[in-house]
């Protein structure tokens, strides 16, 4: 097992990696939509949120050698699943065929009141 951390990505806020390389498989911990050069959420709502937590989930991934094309597997939280379209549309520009599997779901909340937290996994 390998810690996987970077400070392209929020550190982490409690007791947890950002990810973990375990087999050929990397975890990452859940992103919130943290921009990690100002510890705040970019302005504006669902799809910059969005954009920020794939970029987060991207960075992490990149610094275990691996790309977006990697992810076999996302789980995307929601605070509100009226956001779901937007989401997915900013989520498309991350991904291309063969789309990763998805789960998507609706919260009641998420840390520190974010509209969005993604998480995935990737093959390496």
């Amino acid at each position: 097992m390998k810690v996987i951390s970077t400070k392209k990505a929020p550190a982490a806020i409690g007791p947890y990696s950002q990810a973990i390389h375990v087999g050929n498989l990397v975890y990452t911990s859940g992103q919130l939509p943290i921009d990690p050069a100002t510890g705040t959420f970019p302005e504006g709502g669902i799809r910059e949120q969005t954009r920020q937590s794939l970029t987060n989930v991207k960075a992490i991934l990149e610094e275990a050698g691996l790309s977006m094309s990697h992810v076999v597997k996302t789980t995307v939280f929601l605070a509100d699943m009226s956001d779901f379209a937007e989401m997915n549309s900013v989520y498309a520009e991350f991904f291309t065929e063969p789309f990763p599997a998805r789960s998507a779901v609706a919260v009641k909340t998420l840390p520190k009141a974010a509209l969005v937290e993604i998480e995935a996994i990737a093959e390496a």
